[in-house]
């Protein structure tokens, strides 16, 4: 067992209340801390996958309490995101790492430019690309998302909250509410699943990982519900740079 179990307990905590406010990039420090302690990336993957259960359950939870969830949309998520998770992991060992990071990283930094030069953007509702057409083509768009979020893990859960935003018209909040209480959960509970059976998970770890990410995302989530679109918005852009310029280094 890690020598320092407090250090994955806080850390778990942190990255995962940053990531209930700006709708993703909880691996943006999680996961370098379990690559740091020696695990190599798949299991370090593999455990953070599960770890990253608890960000769904723990900010989904509050979320569902608001009730900003829409039951079309719900399902959309699921069946367009899934298949392309479970195809993400059984391909990650298959994917050239140093390849992966160095576009993700720039994709990602790009998120939170376009974002910043955006001033309105997803400051309210407004709906578009509702009908058959445009939610077939929205529902590609998080297939892709989802295979990213498979395969690579930093960073995955704020392209679908930007997506949402910018394709379906949703303010950053209610994005952010359907990217942590779906992709939190379901998404990384599908990966987490693949990447478990076919790698090793650290359990030993997982009991301070998941305390630390339980607590940290309501904390976040609680944050959030109370916070106006403009300060969500920020937070997602200082995440997505953050993580884009972590992913390049």
């Amino acid at each position: 067992m890690v020598s320092h179990p407090l250090l994955l307990l806080g850390v778990a905590f942190v990255a995962n209340g940053f990531a209930a406010i700006a709708g993703g990039g909880v691996g943006l420090i999680q996961l370098p801390l379990l690559l740091f302690l020696g695990l190599p990336y798949p299991q370090a993957l593999a455990t953070h996958k599960v770890a990253s259960v608890a960000l769904g359950v723990g900010a989904g939870a509050r979320y569902w309490r608001s009730g900003v969830l829409d039951r079309r949309f719900v399902l959309l998520i699921l069946a367009a995101g899934l298949p392309g998770v479970f195809l993400g992991a059984l391909g990650v060992l298959a994917i050239p790492g140093a390849v992966i990071r160095v576009v993700l990283g720039l994709l990602t930094a790009g998120l939170g430019l376009y974002s910043l030069r955006r001033h309105e953007l997803g400051q309210v509702t407004v709906a578009r690309h509702r009908d058959r057409h445009g939610l077939v083509l929205g529902g590609l768009g998080l297939f892709v998302i989802g295979l990213l979020n498979g395969s690579v893990t930093s960073g995955t859960g704020l392209f679908c909250t930007l997506w949402l935003v910018r394709w379906f018209g949703f303010d950053y909040k209610s994005a952010v509410a359907y990217t942590l209480a779906l992709v939190g959960l379901a998404w990384n509970a599908s990966g987490a699943l693949t990447l478990g059976s076919l790698g090793e998970i650290r359990w030993s770890w997982l009991p301070w990982l998941l305390a630390g990410a339980l607590s940290g995302s309501y904390a976040g989530a609680h944050i959030a519900v109370g916070s106006s679109n403009r300060w969500i918005k920020r937070a997602f852009e200082i995440l997505t740079i953050g993580v884009g310029i972590r992913l390049l280094i």
